[in-house]
């Protein structure tokens, strides 16, 4: 019960980090989606190389470099804080591209129908393309949402008190050996289960709209 109890602690810290993060990285992909989709070369070669970078990177190594480069150097960060923007940043760079695969999921067709109507380039992509791009890329975005979940572990590598961080301590005070770690393994099934299945009825849902 003990390390039930401590395991426990964690889930709200989890929960925080896993979707500050994902809202900050869902807010940092809007422009990037926009570059790679740009029709000026420079600025979807530009959006390009940012996602590569992003991407490439290994998440823990981005916790380090914001968290203790930027997090000590420039401005005081907390583990928390450098935590969910290292998240997020990682994060945008994976959103931009559902995003933009949302974007080309539209029949180009409703660009020119919208024209033909009067409707200017914004006007079509917020009122006409937007929402049918976010359809299409809801299931891809909520099963990310599931890998950033069981990605936030990582933060514990910079203190941040999360489900991994509390198994851990529990670990080592109590001496109950892998039993935190099993714990924590049930809670992170707990937590991603409403996820999948959201994830596979949104899919379903798409798959039959298309299907019609």
């Amino acid at each position: 019960m003990e390390v039930l109890e401590a395991v426990l602690l964690g889930v709200p810290v989890t929960l925080l980090v896993t979707v500050a993060a994902l809202a900050l990285g869902a807010v940092l992909a809007v422009p990037l989606a926009a570059a790679r989709r740009s029709r000026v070369v420079p600025l979807r070669w530009l959006g390009r190389v940012v996602i590569d970078v992003v991407r490439g990177i290994p998440p823990v190594v981005w916790l380090f470099l914001i968290f203790f480069g930027l997090g000590r150097d420039l401005i005081r960060l907390e583990p928390i804080e450098a935590g969910i923007i290292g998240l997020g940043v990682i994060s945008a760079g994976y959103l931009a591209e559902i995003y933009r695969g949302g974007l080309s999921a539209v029949h180009a067709g409703q660009w020119e129908a919208a024209s033909a109507l009067g409707m200017g380039g914004t006007d079509t992509l917020v009122r006409v393309v937007a929402p049918q791009a976010f359809r299409v890329s809801l299931p891809a975005v909520t099963t990310y949402a599931i890998s950033l979940l069981k990605d936030s572990t990582i933060v514990s590598a910079i203190g941040v008190s999360e489900i991994l961080f509390r198994a851990t301590q529990s670990a080592r005070s109590t001496g109950a050996g892998l039993t935190p770690f099993f714990v924590a393994a049930a809670v992170y099934i707990l937590l991603s289960a409403p996820l999948a299945w959201l994830s596979r009825g949104l899919d379903a849902r798409l798959r039959a709209r298309v299907a019609r």
